[in-house]
C-alpha cells in the first residue's frame, strides 16, 4: 500500500519552488517568462571565490569534513562576526550545515518539543511553519500588515506567548517582504522576551548584506538576551553562493552540540570543497558585496516606481533583501472575461500564463492581500515584468 508517513501528509510543497518549476516549464515550451518567483541572486560567484575552490579540488580537499565544518571556516566565521556584527562567538559556538536553510531545520529539530510553540511573524518564509511542523510543533502566526511595514510590535509579541511558547522566529532583512527591523526596534522586542526565559530567537539574517538602511542591526547585539539567540547566515545571498550550500549557525553551545548530534546522523558534514569556497568569502575581499547590494539597491528603487505606477496596487518601499510585496486585494473578484480573480495565488496564475511573468503569491507567505516579485534580475527583466504586469492588471474590470 502506498502511503507516505504523517509526518510527511502534514507538510506543504514549497510554492516558490513550484512557480519556478511552472515558469521553467513554459519557458521549455517556447514561451517568453520572465521570472520573479526565485529568490536568487543573478549574479556569477565571485572570481576570488571561484579559484579558491578550484585550488582546493587540485589540494584534495575531497575526504569526509568535520560534521560541524573545517576548524579553519568557523575560526573565519568567528572573525566575520565580530569584525561585521560586533559579537565575540567561540568556535565551539559556531556549526556549518548544507545551507542556511538546514541551519533554521537543525534549530528547530534541536530545541522544539511535540506541542511547543513558535511564535512567526507573517509575512513569513514558506518554509518556516513546514519545519516547525516536521518538529512537531506547533506554528503560531502574528500578522504584521503592510500599514505596520510588515513588521510586528511588541505588543503583538506579548499577547502572542504563552506558556508553552518554545521560540520566535526572526526574520530581517525579511523575505518575502524585504522589511528590516531597526535596531529600536529589536531592542523593544527584546524588553519583552527578557519577561520569557523560555523562549529562543532563531533569527534569520541570511540577507544580512543586502540592506538599504546602514549597518545591519542583530537582536544578538543585546548582552542579556544573546544566550537565547541562534543567528542564522550563509554566503548564498551576499555572496551569490546559492549553489554551494553552505549556512552556519552561531548559537549557545549546547545548542550547537544538539544541532552537530543531529546533523551527524542524518547528513554530516557540508560539502568539503564548498566550505573552502565559503573561507575564501568571508577571509577575502569584501568589495564585490557592496558592488551587488548597490545594483539591488538600484533594481529596488526601479521596481518601486513602476510598481506604484500601477492602479490598484499597494506598495510599500523594502529596506533590504530583493523582494517587492504589492498588496492586492483590490483585483479580487475582477476578471478579464475569462477568469476571475479570487485569491493572490489566482493573481499570480493569471500573471503566468498571460503576462508570462512568473511571481508567487502571498497565500503561501501567510499574507493573501499580497504576492510576492524579486528583482534578483536585470533592469530591462524588471521594466519588462512590470510592463506586462501593468498590461494584464489593467485588463481585470
Amino acid at each position: 500500500m502506498e502511503q507516505l508517513s504523517e509526518r510527511l501528509q502534514r507538510l506543504a510543497p514549497s510554492a516558490t519552488l513550484a512557480m519556478s518549476q511552472k515558469s521553467s516549464e513554459l519557458k521549455a515550451q517556447g514561451i517568453d517568462v520572465i521570472n520573479m518567483s526565485v529568490g536568487e541572486p543573478d549574479f556569477n560567484t565571485p572570481d576570488h571565490i571561484k579559484q579558491a575552490a578550484i585550488r582546493a579540488v587540485k589540494d584534495n580537499w575531497s575526504r569526509y569534513s568535520p560534521v560541524p565544518g573545517y576548524p579553519s571556516l568557523k575560526q573565519a566565521i568567528v572573525d566575520k562576526l565580530r569584525r561585521e556584527n560586533g559579537l565575540d562567538y567561540q568556535p565551539s559556538q559556531i556549526l556549518v550545515s548544507n545551507g542556511a536553510k538546514q541551519s533554521v531545520c537543525n534549530t528547530l529539530m534541536a530545541i522544539v518539543n511535540a506541542g511547543d510553540e513558535v511564535i512567526i511573524p507573517a509575512p513569513y518564509w514558506v518554509s518556516y511553519p513546514q519545519m516547525v511542523l516536521l518538529a512537531e510543533g506547533t506554528p503560531v502566526y502574528v500578522e504584521a500588515t503592510i500599514e505596520q511595514d510588515f513588521k510586528i510590535t511588541p505588543e503583538q509579541l506579548e499577547a502572542a506567548i504563552t506558556p508553552r511558547t518554545r521560540a520566535l522566529i526572526l526574520c530581517s532583512p525579511s523575505n518575502p517582504t524585504g522589511s528590516v527591523y531597526s535596531r529600536e526596534e529589536l531592542c523593544a522586542l527584546k524588553e519583552v522576551l527578557l519577561h520569557h526565559p523560555r523562549v529562543i530567537v532563531v533569527a534569520d539574517e541570511i540577507y544580512e548584506h543586502i540592506n538599504y538602511v546602514g549597518r545591519h542591526a542583530s537582536i544578538a547585539e543585546y548582552a542579556d538576551l544573546r544566550d537565547r539567540v541562534v543567528i542564522i547566515n550563509g554566503v548564498s545571498k551576499a555572496y551569490a553562493m546559492t549553489g554551494w550550500r553552505i549556512g552556519f549557525i552561531a548559537a549557545p553551545e549546547w545548542i550547537v552540540k544538539g544541532c552537530n548530534k543531529l546533523q551527524g546522523q542524518y547528513t554530516s558534514g557540508p560539502c568539503s570543497v564548498s566550505q573552502k569556497a565559503a573561507e575564501a568569502a568571508w577571509n577575502g575581499p569584501q568589495e564585490c558585496v557592496e558592488q551587488m547590494r548597490q545594483a539591488f539597491e538600484r533594481r529596488r528603487d526601479l521596481i518601486v516606481s513602476l510598481a506604484r505606477e500601477i492602479p490598484g496596487l499597494e506598495v510599500n518601499e523594502p529596506q533590504g533583501a530583493f523582494y517587492l510585496f504589492p498588496k492586492c486585494s483590490s483585483f479580487f473578484g475582477k476578471s478579464d472575461g475569462q477568469r476571475t480573480i479570487n485569491s493572490s495565488t489566482d493573481l499570480a496564475m493569471y500573471l503566468l500564463e498571460v503576462g508570462h511573468v512568473a511571481t508567487v503569491g502571498g497565500d503561501a507567505f501567510g499574507s493573501p492581500e499580497c504576492f510576492r516579485m524579486s528583482y534578483a534580475t536585470s533592469d530591462d527583466n524588471i521594466r519588462e515584468a512590470m510592463r506586462r504586469i501593468k498590461e494584464c492588471l489593467a485588463r481585470l474590470k
